[in-house]
């Protein structure tokens, strides 16, 4: 009797054994298996297509609880900057893998005048008829309570805010905060303004802060063109000024850094052919003297940046950029987007690949909660009806990659 139990005894345990060592086997394949290197891309807007021309400037967040909401301008009749254009949002809730239908969401209350000012080379082309209304450069903010903070602008004259406490499903009615532009009228008597474009941030301290450009088309003032940004620190109820960043800079985005202060990346005109940056300790003052990123190109272009909590092996956190890699200026000559990767918060820029080679233009970056790393960008694509010239604006894809991608063995 004594040797049936012990031999039932040591069945079981040998079951057990056998039991245990499959699933550490499964935890070690599964392990394996997220490791290996992966890139996937799928293409969200498409030009020509339910009744818009074309789809440009992208941006995309990821919420508190892993939605991703992805979103652009849609332009009605015409590629131009200025016209008939919507602001449109695609949702996805399982990492990016499948999204819902584009859906309008920004100023669908009174239609607001045109901008009686632009540029001289904007005067030469079709920037749309009198009734027709620009809703430009969306900015969203994922907030860490589950908000989501979006800021757009109207004719890049007027800017408003909103709010989603649903991921993105309904948003409150737009409350105009242009009295934080106002602001600005003392360094720079603007004649356009623009938010972004691309996405904002929420530093630990809670605040908000969006990046912003200005331009003052007639010179009035020293400073003609500048990168800044506005903050909120009561949850986007109320809007301020920050100093200026960079005097002479464009479209920006901005990221956290990991002591805590902020980098503010800039488009700028200067014959350096390289991206400008700032650094602030709170986001909104104290900016220090411009510096041109040796290893960041800049060829008049947006450009995408974000910061990524790292892995064990990059031993901290690190920092994302996105742009196409190329010093040439030409519009048509947008191309090979390109991730690059800092391990020193922004001072230098050891990784850099390739994600999309040929015909690319404007991108965004996002990070998921398990390290996956999204990038909405434009591309041209195969198939496009303007065979003869090189169009990086065919469509709006998302890229989902990780770091095992991005970083060389």
């Amino acid at each position: 009797m004594k040797i049936s139990l012990l031999h039932h005894s040591f069945h079981r345990w040998s079951l057990a054994v056998t039991a245990a060592c499959a699933v550490i086997a499964v935890l070690n394949y599964t392990t394996a298996l997220a490791a290996k290197p992966f890139l996937e891309k799928t293409d969200l807007f498409e030009e020509m297509t339910d009744g818009f021309i074309l789809y440009r400037i992208p941006g995309v967040v990821v919420t508190a609880k892993g939605t991703v909401l992805a979103y652009c301008e849609a332009r009605k009749y015409t590629v131009a900057d200025r016209g008939e254009i919507e602001i449109h949002l695609r949702r996805s809730t399982d990492s990016g893998r499948t999204w819902s239908q584009p859906k309008q969401i920004a100023h669908l209350g009174p239609r607001l005048p045109r901008n009686p000012h632009m540029p001289d080379d904007k005067k030469k082309k079709d920037m749309g008829g009198p009734d027709e209304q620009t809703v430009n450069n969306p900015v969203a903010i994922a907030d860490r309570n589950g908000a989501v903070h979006f800021v757009y602008c109207v004719e890049y004259m007027r800017s408003f805010y909103m709010r989603s406490d649903d991921d993105g499903v309904t948003w409150s009615r737009p409350v105009e905060i242009t009295y934080a532009f106002e602001q600005f009228r003392s360094d720079c008597h603007w004649q356009a303004i623009a938010t972004g474009p691309g996405h904002g941030i929420q530093l630990r301290n809670g605040r908000l802060v969006v990046p912003v450009w200005l331009s003052d088309y007639e010179g009035r003032l020293p400073i003609t063109k500048a990168s800044s940004t506005i903050f909120s620190d009561d949850g986007g109820a109320t809007w301020q000024r920050g100093d200026i960043a960079i005097a002479g800079g464009g479209e920006c985005t901005t990221a956290e850094l990991s002591d805590g202060r902020v980098i503010l990346s800039a488009r700028n005109g200067s014959p350096q052919n390289r991206r400008a940056i700032s650094f602030s300790p709170d986001g909104a003052t104290g900016w220090s003297k411009t510096q041109f990123a040796p290893e960041l190109l800049e060829p008049g272009c947006m450009a995408g940046m974000v910061s990524h909590p790292g892995t064990k092996e990059t031993k901290g956190s690190i920092l994302l950029f996105s742009n196409p890699d190329t010093t040439d200026r030409p519009h048509s000559a947008r191309r090979n987007v390109t991730i690059k990767l800092s391990y020193d918060d922004g001072q230098t820029w050891p990784v850099s690949k390739i994600l999309e080679l040929g015909p690319s233009a404007y991108s965004d970056l996002a990070v998921l909660p398990d390290g996956t790393i999204l990038c909405f960008y434009e591309s041209g694509k195969p198939g496009s009806d303007r065979p003869h010239r090189a169009w990086a604006y065919a469509c709006i894809r998302t890229a989902r990659f990780n770091l095992d991608w991005l970083i060389p063995e």
